[in-house]
């Protein structure tokens, strides 16, 4: 049960088989999960934004989950993550940022199992149908360069003024076909959120 009142989940499942002519194998995977929310704070200036960080929690749990039910993999699997939340007219940027990073970092750690390196994150005032991109990185080891991605999510109907889309992303691989160099996600240690 959430404190949030959720007018709709969607989820993205997104697999890349071929790249510049070449197979994929296997293939690279991406999933995202939204929630759109009512925004409690729309229409008026409020101090203490208490209610948004218990929602952000809330949802790294429900969504963090969501995403790892989707590619079918066990939480220590996933490679990488990332948040983002959409604040319709009627709110501010701060409304994202309260449900996006005081609280919905441990939870959605928790649903992908350790998460050492800070979660990427992005934030933004739009209307509906805008696109969301959801920055992604390694969960572990932010030096691994061939996490460094992003993942569009669009909902038609959202965020409607007075609501909030929140975003989580999660991964069970790297970019198709990575080849800039650096630390692989092989080699990650994943001890300071950094290598």
């Amino acid at each position: 049960m959430t404190t949030a009142r959720i007018r709709k989940l969607v989820t993205f499942m997104d697999e890349t088989h071929r790249e510049m002519g070449l197979s994929i194998d296997p293939p690279t995977r991406r999933a995202a999960a939204v929630a759109v929310i009512e925004n409690p704070y729309a229409s008026r200036y409020v101090e203490d934004l208490e209610a948004l960080m218990v929602i952000g929690e809330e949802m790294g749990a429900l969504l963090g989950e969501r995403c790892v039910k989707m590619l079918g993999i066990e939480p220590s699997q996933a490679q990488s993550y990332g948040k983002a939340a959409m604040v319709g007219e009627n709110g501010e940027l701060e409304h994202a940022a309260a449900i996006l990073h005081p609280r919905l970092g441990k939870p959605l750690r928790a649903a992908v199992h350790k998460g050492a390196a800070l979660v990427a994150s992005s934030k933004k005032m739009g209307s509906m149908g805008q696109v969301l991109d959801i920055p992604l990185g390694h969960k572990d080891a932010a030096y691994v360069r061939s996490h460094f991605d992003g993942m569009e999510v669009c909902v038609n109907d959202a965020p409607r003024a007075d609501e909030i889309m929140v975003a989580v992303a999660v991964t069970d691989s790297g970019r198709p076909l990575p080849r800039v160099g650096g630390l692989t996600h092989e080699a990650a240690e994943g001890r300071d959120g950094l290598r």
